[in-house]
């Protein structure tokens, strides 16, 4: 489990497709300080297990659902990800609770700057946007956020500057394609209504 709180910005050092999944070497000297094979890293949000650490970059091998599901397909060497590691039982949960199981992707529809923060539109696909709320939680690329406006198609976030500064969101540009993870509170109500 994750919060959504990101620790790094790393920097991808090597891509190595591997039919149709991938491994993937990652330069996080926070993230690595304590990693060990078998640790569970969050890459823009994407859940993954480390298989190796050397130095300051760790490994980790992207199934084919994983491609599919996120964006992680699109990074190449010296793309900027978010790092999160897992969080420990004695830990506070900072942000919400992130389970790092992307449900899809989407995309910046605009970019508007404020004074001291931007507000960011995103694409909401349908399959997606019953679970999302205004003022509730969404978590984009592994960061966590809260909804500021959201319709059948869109929704919006407010990044303040720290977020802006310290994680990918500051770079993002309007057509890139992000990782959502909707809150996996909503999804649990909706199948325990579904079934009475």
């Amino acid at each position: 489990m994750f919060t959504g709180i990101i620790e790094e910005k790393g920097e991808v050092v090597a891509v190595e497709p591997a039919g149709d999944s991938a491994r993937l070497s990652v330069r996080g000297p926070i993230v690595v300080s304590d990693a060990r094979h078998g640790d569970s890293i969050a890459v823009n949000g994407v859940c993954l297990t480390v298989v190796d650490v050397r130095g300051e970059v760790f490994t980790v091998d992207v199934i084919k659902e994983s491609l599919d599901r996120s964006s992680l397909g699109a990074l190449a060497e010296g793309s900027a990800v978010n790092l999160e590691r897992a969080v420990r039982a004695d830990q506070r949960l900072g942000g919400h609770i992130v389970q790092g199981h992307v449900d899809g992707t989407a995309v910046l529809l605009s970019r508007q700057p404020g004074t001291n923060w931007d507000n960011l539109r995103f694409s909401l696909p349908e399959a997606l946007s019953r679970y999302v709320a205004e003022k509730g939680s969404i978590a984009i690329d592994g960061i966590s956020l809260t909804v500021t406006t959201v319709d059948d198609e869109s929704f919006g976030v407010s990044l303040i500057p720290t977020t802006l500064k310290l994680t990918t969101m500051g770079e993002r540009q309007v057509g890139d394609l992000v990782n959502i993870e909707v809150d996996v509170i909503a999804k649990y109500v909706e199948r325990l209504v579904v079934r009475q």
